[in-house]
């Protein structure tokens, strides 16, 4: 094999960003088995500038790479004399808008995937867990044209070297350990914020909670009007597998870092002031936003907790309401939404005698989906394992039930009003041809606080014998004291400084006036208001994981051997198919029953395979399937962390289970 080198010298016209935009392009006369570092130091020696010149590299334009592998020759990177490349930092500033709305400018690598960009921002902004997070374009704001380019407020960050947090730690070392708790603080932050005033004011807006929005800044904020809506926000996601240049994103450009991942791992007010601020943010807006539905007695509630959370934010910050972590590890617990099935058999055990194994009483059940008017029926039900077994009455109780429903993999929501004195469980139960709607009317809150949390359990495929099902019984019996009117309280004080149209979302300012509102927020307020700081947020992010919406991403996908468009919502455990026409949920199907999946990325169609023969495929709408694909990967990979007890985050095995065939 005889190998000929190149004699002749091909140019090569490289465009070096620095030297600003009227600047003509240097040429420069390489061989092609020169390799990338030669053609890089060439390139410097030819500028004749002074400067650090280790953050640029090569960006090949048309190919829409970066030339990373200074090793490679330009041959083997198959670059050719017509390549046009540019000499580019790979770190450059982006304005970065914040789940609290803020806009913050500061450095991100543009050259590595979007993926370990993300780690590099939250370590800068102290956010532990950086993988459940992640960036997608913005939703332009409706501009009134009195509004003359009205412009933003920014924090600016782009000082701080994104080394920071590192502290005589090497890059590797600090991205292996990431995941632990080895912060540096200096006075309750950390060391790279208190440098100055500038940068001290930067984390007090990432870490404390800010004032309530005018009505008016609501309602100029894009709101989903419908589920269809909804699916159009997810589509804006970037892929965690390719780099921003890669994507289009230019130096300066606005991205949105928002939680992306319903699923929150590991979480502690000591260290994660920022996350569980930033998380109660993006919670707060959803619910204002009206990206997610509740009741009006929750809005109130939720007003309630706004309105204490603000008043107790101007007092005092995070880090020093760490007193009384105690009473907090129970909120902890509900807080990590646990995955199906994954606890260890340890849990199965009886922890305490007073545990039931199983559950007998009188409820009263309806049917809808059965061709009768009647409503409400009593009947004598049994609670045991995953199961409900009612019979026609106690009498008939050793004998065959009427029905037998198994709640593993249903969907779980609650019916309730407490002014009315309503306390109904409603069931979706998957059927071989849909599912199956029924419901249970509890007496009074002791009842429906034991039944709704042995079925939340049972949805997930636990037991009454469960280590959480005391704990969840609490919470629900805590969420449904906050809601009742104590008429023992003395009359709520009117308080002149309430924006009460701030605490709710749109729907309710139109329904009521100000004064009809507050006193009904500060009614509720009276229940929250002995909260510390931390228990109010931990407490509203109960709440808001509570309701039946929670944590469900929709995409518009068009089901294979279907004429007509649907919609799949993506959850941290189950997927949820929806008919648009009546907006019900028709199927839900569980990861654990998830035998493999994969895309077909020359027709863009998902094709997924459950335990039972069981196969669905569908293609999507309106999003690239990739991001679907990343979504259902993502959790799973989600779900892997518990088992995995180092704090190593496992980057390859991300990429592995989301990347698609590009990442394999």
């Amino acid at each position: 094999h005889t190998h000929t080198t190149n004699i002749y010298k091909p140019t090569h016209t490289i465009t070096l960003e620095d030297l600003g935009p009227d600047a003509p392009p240097l040429q420069i006369s390489v061989t092609s088995d020169l390799h990338i570092g030669g053609v890089i130091l060439k390139l410097v020696e030819q500028t004749n500038l002074k400067k650090d010149w280790s953050d640029h590299s090569l960006w090949w334009e048309q190919k829409q790479q970066w030339l990373l592998r200074t090793g490679w020759t330009l041959d083997k990177c198959g670059v050719h004399a017509d390549a046009r490349l540019v000499f580019t930092p790979q770190h450059k500033p982006l304005r970065l808008g914040l789940p609290n709305g803020a806009t913050l400018k500061m450095r991100a690598c543009f050259s590595s995937t979007v993926f370990r960009t993300v780690m590099g921002i939250c370590r800068v902004l102290n956010l532990r867990h950086p993988e459940e997070l992640s960036l997608l374009r913005p939703v332009e704001e409706k501009k009134k044209k009195k509004d003359k380019d009205s412009s933003e407020e920014l924090y600016d960050l782009t000082d701080v070297p994104l080394t920071a947090g590192a502290q005589n730690n090497t890059l590797k070392k600090l991205l292996i350990h990431y995941c632990s708790k080895v912060w540096t603080l200096y006075n309750g932050m950390p060391a790279h914020f208190a440098d100055s005033p500038k940068t001290e004011a930067v984390y007090k807006m990432l870490s404390v909670s800010l004032p309530s929005p005018a009505p008016e800044a609501i309602a100029k904020l894009y709101r989903p009007a419908s589920v269809v809506d909804k699916t159009h926000i997810h589509t804006r996601w970037l892929d965690s597998s390719r780099s921003l240049m890669q994507q289009g994103i230019q130096e300066n450009d606005k991205l949105w870092l928002r939680f992306k991942y319903y699923t929150y791992h590991d979480m502690d007010p000591k260290y994660d002031a920022v996350r569980l601020t930033q998380l109660y943010e993006q919670a707060r807006w959803a619910i204002l936003l009206e990206d997610i539905d509740c009741t009006e007695e929750e809005m109130m509630l939720f007003g309630a907790l706004q309105y204490h959370i603000g008043k107790e934010s101007l007092s005092q910050d995070m880090v020093s309401s760490c007193q009384g972590m105690d009473d907090l590890e129970s909120a902890l617990k509900s807080l990590e939404v646990k995955m199906v099935g994954d606890g260890n058999s340890t849990d199965m055990l009886v922890r305490d005698t007073y545990n039931k194994s199983s559950l007998n009483d009188h409820l009263k059940i309806f049917r809808p989906k059965r061709l009768t008017l009647k409503g409400y029926k009593q009947y004598w039900c049994k609670f045991q394992d995953t199961s409900i077994s009612y019979y026609k009455s106690k009498e008939d109780r050793f004998g065959e039930p009427i029905q037998q429903l198994n709640l593993k993999g249903c969907e779980v929501a609650p019916d309730v009003n407490v002014a009315g004195q309503k306390f109904c469980i409603k069931l979706l139960i998957p059927a071989p041809e849909g599912m199956n709607e029924i419901y249970l009317r509890c007496e009074n809150e002791k009842q429906y606080s034991q039944w709704m949390a042995a079925c939340k359990l049972a949805s997930k495929g636990l037991t009454l014998l469960d280590s959480s099902y005391q704990s969840e019984v609490k919470n629900i019996q805590t969420f449904l004291s906050m809601q009742r009117s104590s008429s023992a309280a003395p009359t709520a004080q009117t308080d002149d400084s309430i924006n009460t149209h701030s605490l709710v979302s749109p729907r309710y300012q139109k329904k009521y006036k100000p004064k009809q509102l507050t006193p009904r927020i500060l009614e509720a307020y009276q229940n929250v208001a002995q909260l510390s700081l931390t228990s109010a947020i931990l407490k509203f992010l109960q709440i808001w994981q509570a309701l039946p919406d929670f944590g469900i991403s929709y995409f518009m996908v068009r089901f294979k051997g279907s004429r007509k468009d649907e919609v799949l919502g993506i959850a941290n455990n189950r997927l949820i198919r929806i008919d648009l026409g009546v907006g019900d949920v028709v199927k839900t199907w569980r990861y654990n029953n998830m035998r493999q999946w994969n895309v077909n990325w020359d027709i863009r169609q998902v094709a997924i395979e459950f335990d039972g023969n069981i196969n669905i495929a569908f293609s999507c709408v309106n999003a690239d399937c990739k991001v679907v694909h990343e979504y259902i990967g993502g959790y799973i990979f989600m779900s892997t962390r518990a088992r995995q007890q180092s704090d190593t985050l496992n980057e390859e095995l991300f990429h592995k289970l989301t990347g698609g065939h590009e990442a394999l």
